[in-house]
């Protein structure tokens, strides 16, 4: 039977762990490599839910993209994710900006469902490995800002598109799944139309539209959950002995 370990290596043939920022925290981060693994959640996030869903349908490893210990945890208690993990012996797997940059990874998802082609690196991040945060695009016509933010609120099913408009015909498009606004002078830089991205701040739709390029904001989990499908598809095809399951709950809602 396949173990933890085994699908830590999987995921690290195609998205490696090395490629992680430093900032980050990857891997496996609960449980035992050696675990026997017969069905897999995966999940954008570990919250409390995903756990009591995994229990539910008897998962024995979650596979998220956002670290499940990002910071240094101080108590391990009952009102705790991990302390209810280790509990009920469910393994944790986080490919988080490894995933981001990797070929194939939440990147290249975003750019291919909102449509764009000839996609490529936008933020060069080693040049011996040849990685890179975010990707640059261009759609098959050029449309204004209130077309792409339709677009991309419907091909991503996201609860809201927000954007600033710099008057510009879009074609060229650079994006960066999550919160990625610092890619906003390396969008420049290529001569993109507009930034697809998250967690925008004031300041920087101001700046964005004054430099002459739209920049949207469609959601930190509508521009990474995407991937989650495409991770279960991919996985289910190395591992024909496990079952996959997977969830797409968001404790944040728009109106």
């Amino acid at each position: 039977m396949s173990t933890v370990f085994d699908l830590y290596s999987a995921i690290d043939q195609f998205a490696p762990f090395s490629l992680s920022m430093d900032f980050d925290n990857t891997g496996i981060l609960v449980g035992d490599r050696h675990q026997p693994v017969s069905k897999v959640l995966l999940a954008l996030d570990c919250t409390m839910d995903v756990v009591n869903y995994a229990k539910e349908i008897g998962t024995q490893l979650i596979i998220t993209h956002h670290p499940v210990i990002f910071h240094p945890i101080k108590r391990v208690n009952e009102d705790s994710v991990v302390y209810h993990l280790i509990r009920s012996q469910i393994a944790v797997i986080s490919a988080h900006t490894n995933l981001d940059i990797a070929e194939g990874g939440v990147n290249d998802v975003l750019a291919q469902a909102v449509g764009l082609q000839n996609i490529s690196g936008l933020e060069l991040l080693d040049p011996a490995a040849q990685s890179y945060l975010g990707r640059i695009g261009t759609l098959s016509n050029s449309i204004s800002a209130s077309e792409f933010a339709a677009l991309v609120k419907e091909s991503l099913h996201a609860r809201s598109v927000k954007f600033a408009d710099a008057g510009n015909k879009i074609q060229k498009v650079a994006l960066c799944s999550g919160s990625g606004a610092d890619c906003l002078e390396s969008a420049l830089a290529v001569g993109a139309d507009a930034l697809l991205t998250s967690e925008v701040k004031q300041h920087e739709y101001l700046n964005a539209a004054a430099a002459g390029i739209s920049i949207f904001d469609a959601g930190h989990f509508d521009t990474e959950d995407i991937v989650i499908e495409t991770l279960k598809e991919k996985l289910a095809g190395i591992f024909p002995d496990i079952t996959f399951f997977t969830t797409h709950t968001c404790p944040i809602y728009a109106i």
